[in-house]
């Protein structure tokens, strides 16, 4: 099943280890170990998988664990965890669900990169691969928050999302909002004062220049498949026979 494209950045591929993030993020704390540690490598993460986040507490930047599908800390439960994947950057700082964690929880979301799908009029929807052009990491902008729920605490986890630029916007109208190095501190720090501002300044300053995608096997569409191979380069599939 392909992934539903009302969104964007529904499927990512995260390969690094908790060690590897903290040390690339300049981290001074690793997650404790629990049952809920996240698949790594994992080709094809896909929505309430737990995941790591880099965020800032008490002055300390460490790595933690949170579920993809943000869970509002109000929630009654969990089940529109997997529809809050993503968090328009248009409106973040004013949805109920969103707002208070953009003024004080947020995260950056390491990825390898992300999968996006191409409609194609009377084909199925073609997958890319877009990643850093220079194939480093990527830090795209989260939320985090912490629920209450009936068998303990959780935390979960959003990516905000913008307009997608240059050619990327051929592939899909939105993409994840990407920040760059010299912008962590400023995204972690939960006293930044003006969390509006420094949004669109990364929406602004955001390029698709150093963004490359490449289209990718349909095996990705499936949530159990897995493995380095859904990175290989495939070139665009034609329709399956019977279909035009």
């Amino acid at each position: 099943m392909v992934p539903d494209n009302r969104g964007v950045c529904g499927r990512y591929a995260a390969t690094k280890d908790a060690a590897t993030i903290a040390d690339f993020f300049h981290a001074e704390e690793l997650p404790l170990a629990s049952p809920q540690m996240p698949r790594i490598p994992n080709y094809n993460v896909t929505p309430t998988s737990e995941v790591f986040v880099v965020l800032e507490q008490d002055d300390t930047r460490r790595v933690d664990v949170a579920r993809w599908g943000l869970i509002p800390s109000w929630s009654k439960d969990a089940s529109r965890a997997s529809r809050m994947i993503n968090a328009r950057s248009e409106t973040v700082a004013d949805k109920p669900a969103y707002r208070s964690a953009f003024r004080k929880r947020r995260c950056l979301v390491p990825a390898d990169g992300y999968y996006e799908w191409q409609a194609r009029p009377e084909h199925p929807k073609q997958p890319f691969f877009i990643h850093d052009e220079q194939s480093g990491p990527l830090a795209f902008a989260g939320l985090y928050e912490d629920w209450d729920g009936p068998d303990g605490a959780v935390r979960s986890c959003t990516i905000c999302t913008m307009d997608a630029q240059g050619p990327l916007a051929r592939i899909h109208d939105r993409m994840p909002v990407v920040v760059p190095q010299g912008e962590w501190a400023n995204w972690l720090n939960p006293g930044t004062q003006d969390p509006e501002e420094l949004l669109e300044r990364l929406v602004n300053q955001a390029g698709a220049g150093a963004l490359v995608a490449y289209p990718v096997s349909t095996h990705v569409n499936k949530p159990a498949n897995n493995g380095p191979q859904l990175l290989t380069p495939v070139a665009a599939e034609p329709s399956p026979p019977g279909q035009p």
